[in-house]
């Protein structure tokens, strides 16, 4: 059985080609959400039946989830990203009790009991803050990519701190750090400290156990993953592909329903 997971985030899309019989994944793809999102999918799905001589035809299960997860028409199932990035990441790391999700417009905290269920959530999606929007914002300032935001990061050795927490009046006091000659390095830094603070207090506001997985496209900054750790002072582990966890559970989720 081959199912088919599409996550249509507000960044990036992507899209998972799932083996249900042997819990594998058969390819996976994704690439930045086009004005029109459902463009970004197509393109996604054609690219990957290219990639693995399968067709629509081969698909058993359709299921989407994201903030446009009702856009794609087909989907057998659509589902929220809690209960999608559970599943995606349980597939990775069954012994999970705690999520971190960072995406491009919001930040998740999700806890798991024993058998991998969802037994709470909090959630970001009203300011930037805490959200890669912050960090690309930053990238801009420091005339950067996202990718070398992290590396650049990792080599200060200050503890400097924003104390903003609204990204409009940090990015304000960003500026006045370059005007004082502070370096990339501290200020890149300083944000992403910014960043785990937030993540702290979010966290902090539920029962939440280790071990804790770090998802999302932001998952990709080893920098601010290590900053988390500083902050709460434990191991955190995350998948290979960070990026794809929810699109990975949508189509684990689609085999579940379609064996029901």
């Amino acid at each position: 059985m081959i199912t088919l997971g599409i996550d249509i985030g507000s960044r990036n899309s992507k899209i998972v080609l799932f083996d249900s019989i042997k819990s594998e994944i058969i390819h996976f793809g994704y690439a930045s959400t086009d004005i029109s999102p459902i463009v970004s999918v197509r393109r996604l799905l054609d690219a990957s039946f290219a990639a693995t001589n399968l067709s629509i035809e081969n698909i058993t299960a359709r299921c989407s989830t994201g903030y446009g997860r009702k856009l794609y028409k087909e989907a057998d199932r659509v589902l929220s990203e809690i209960s999608c990035h559970a599943a995606g990441v349980s597939h990775y790391f069954p012994r999970c009790k705690t999520i971190i999700d960072i995406g491009g417009q919001d930040s998740k905290i999700i806890t798991l009991d024993s058998d991998g269920k969802v037994v709470d959530f909090a959630m970001n999606d009203k300011c930037a803050a805490g959200t890669g929007r912050f960090m690309e914002m930053t990238a801009i300032r420091l005339e950067c990519s996202l990718d070398d935001l992290s590396l650049i990061a990792a080599k200060s050795t200050t503890g400097l701190k924003l104390n903003s927490t609204c990204v409009v009046f940090a990015e304000s006091e960003i500026i006045g750090m370059m005007a004082d000659n502070v370096s990339a390095m501290d200020i890149a830094r300083a944000v992403h400290i910014s960043v785990a603070r937030r993540v702290l207090a979010q966290i902090s506001a539920l029962d939440y156990h280790p071990p804790v997985v770090f998802t999302g496209g932001v998952a990709q900054n080893a920098d601010l993953r290590y900053c988390l750790e500083l902050l709460l002072e434990q191991k955190i582990l995350c998948p290979p592909e960070p990026v794809i966890t929810g699109a990975l559970g949508a189509a684990i989720l689609a085999a579940a329903y379609e064996n029901r």
